[in-house]
């Protein structure tokens, strides 16, 4: 798993534990900018294959916040980093149209290229609640909950990233057992 953010690192590690050892690796990739987090992802994943010569997964995560036009997107990181929560939920006052989704897509590259899977999450921004998870977890609410009040077994039965691992792990799990009947 490449990626500089160790937090993602160990949901994808948890995720896989028992089925794929998952090594994480802090490569510094470029930000590549697109309004589709699969193409992000995409660009990525191209960046550290080139560098690191072996089958690799890397993300890219978007908050989409439907009363802001879809902002900040693909741009949720830096919008984290700039403004933070604090910031999302100033910009959401006084509106009471709420809904949001996250989306992520997950890079697999290998030899033969690369694949994307996507995940999908749709809930609320409320008030932050909770003490796990991390970045926008307190104040996006999934099915009564916000994501950082799940324990991480649950977070990553549901979450966007979750689901995306889903795809990834469906989809690598029928490539090996090809492989083992070739």
């Amino acid at each position: 798993m490449v990626t500089s953010n160790a937090n993602k690192a160990r949901e994808v590690a948890a995720y896989f534990e028992g089925v794929l050892e998952v090594e994480h690796v802090a490569l510094e990739c470029p930000e590549f900018r697109h309004n589709d987090v699969g193409e992000i992802a995409s660009g990525k994943a191209k960046f550290a294959y080139r560098r690191l010569s072996r089958p690799l997964i890397v993300d890219d995560t978007g908050l989409f916040i439907d009363a802001l036009g879809g902002f900040p997107g693909p741009y949720a990181a830096y919008v984290q980093d700039t403004i933070g929560n604090a910031g999302i939920l100033r910009l959401m006052e006084g509106i009471e149209e709420r809904s949001a989704r996250f989306e992520t897509a997950i890079a697999f590259a290998r030899e033969d290229g690369i694949r994307v899977f996507r995940g999908v999450i749709s809930g609320t921004i409320v008030a932050p609640r909770g003490a796990e998870g991390f970045g926008y977890d307190p104040i996006f609410e999934y099915a009564g909950q916000t994501l950082a009040e799940m324990p991480l077994a649950e977070k990553n039965r549901v979450s966007h990233r979750a689901r995306a691992l889903q795809a990834f792990r469906a989809w690598i799990e029928q490539e090996i057992g090809e492989r083992q009947n070739r």
